[in-house]
């Protein structure tokens, strides 16, 4: 009696700590968001830093202050790349807006008179309906959210660089034992073999995916196809409904570009196949059983997360999936989650090796 009434002591108290913790993150988005994508950053920056390290200009390599400062620029080079690469393709979509515009109305027209609809709605009443300025108002609101975050992430990431230098010494002062710092040790470079793969694998096919959808665009006559290119590997993070968001989008340009129905068709098989080929057959055989992530588990994730955060919790849903389930599987009480959340409830026991 005494032993299942502890048991429902634990129960109410983890059911508590655990709604707790989802209302932490939920009340405390403005503060920890900016805070998480910072170590997302830093963490890249660091692989990056590592790869300009395997660089030997002849027989010596830069030493590790040149190479975080290589890293730093080159990481934020990209990202500027990338925001000149989105503004220059809205300005392009503003050009042609209205062709654009006439080739929608066309489209509009023809399906109205294939359902025989006599009173045809105009696209001005289905503007008024939809409140495009309000739209407009949200996304820029969000826009400038980002905008003004970046400030923050940028001071978290300079810190976290400063910082990391003592992490080692950190680790033995909480471990204060041997044994147990040996472990806290196996366990970080564990979560770091299976993040940095799965970022390296994922960059690896999302960058392809992008390429080849881009040649295939190209082929096609869509316009913006780099911008598309770009938006396919970008949502090819974001787990099952990223890709299909990517393969619509550029689809759907397809119908107000052109005046027949072919490309669109083209786009949308020819996108589709290239990612079931790379997401579906090439990127399992790469990931094999490294991360043992139930896709079911995965999906669920993909769902709270983006209930919590929105589109930058989609984004980082696996990376906080592989270290929480690496972290369960080595500590006795939570074990038992480790195996839920596997594909095939077998969990890896840390090793030297």
């Amino acid at each position: 009696m005494e032993n299942n009434k502890l048991k429902l002591q634990n129960f109410v108290m983890a059911s508590i700590l655990v709604a707790l913790i989802f209302y932490i993150l939920v009340v405390g988005q403005s503060i920890l968001l900016p805070l998480v994508i910072a170590i997302v950053f830093w963490y890249l920056i660091t692989v990056l830093s590592e790869v300009f390290g395997k660089i030997k200009i002849g027989d010596n390599s830069p030493n590790k202050l040149i190479r975080y400062i290589l890293s730093f620029l080159a990481f934020f080079a990209i990202i500027w790349g990338f925001v000149k690469l989105i503004a220059i393709n809205i300005e392009g979509v503003v050009r042609v807006a209205p062709i654009y515009q006439a080739n929608l109305e066309m489209r509009w027209n023809n399906i109205l008179a294939l359902l025989h609809i006599e009173e045809e709605p105009t696209l001005a009443q289905l503007t008024e309906i939809i409140d495009l300025g309000q739209f407009i108002t949200g996304l820029a609101a969000s826009l400038t959210n980002i905008a003004a975050n970046m400030g923050i992430i940028l001071i978290y990431v300079i810190f976290l660089l400063l910082e990391q230098g003592n992490f080692s010494d950190k680790v033995a002062a909480l471990a204060n034992n041997p044994e147990k710092e040996k472990r806290a040790r196996l366990l970080i470079r564990k979560i770091n073999e299976d993040v940095q793969k799965y970022i390296t694998i994922k960059m690896l096919t999302s960058s392809l995916t992008g390429i080849l959808s881009y040649v295939f665009m190209r082929v096609v006559g869509v316009d913006f196809a780099e911008f598309w290119a770009l938006l396919i590997f970008l949502l090819n993070f974001i787990p099952t409904i990223g890709s299909i968001i990517a393969t619509i989008f550029p689809a759907l340009v397809t119908l107000v570009q052109f005046e027949t129905y072919t490309p669109f068709f083209l786009v949308l098989g020819g996108v589709s196949g290239i990612q079931v080929c790379v997401g579906n057959i090439l990127e399992p055989r790469l990931m094999g059983n490294s991360l043992n992530l139930s896709p079911l588990i995965i999906l669920l994730n993909l769902s709270l997360w983006g209930l919590i955060w929105g589109i930058p919790g989609m984004f980082l849903c696996v990376p906080l999936l592989v270290i929480s389930t690496i972290v369960f599987s080595h500590v006795p009480q939570t074990r038992s989650i480790a195996i839920l959340l596997s594909k095939n409830g077998q969990i890896q026991e840390l090793t030297e090796e």
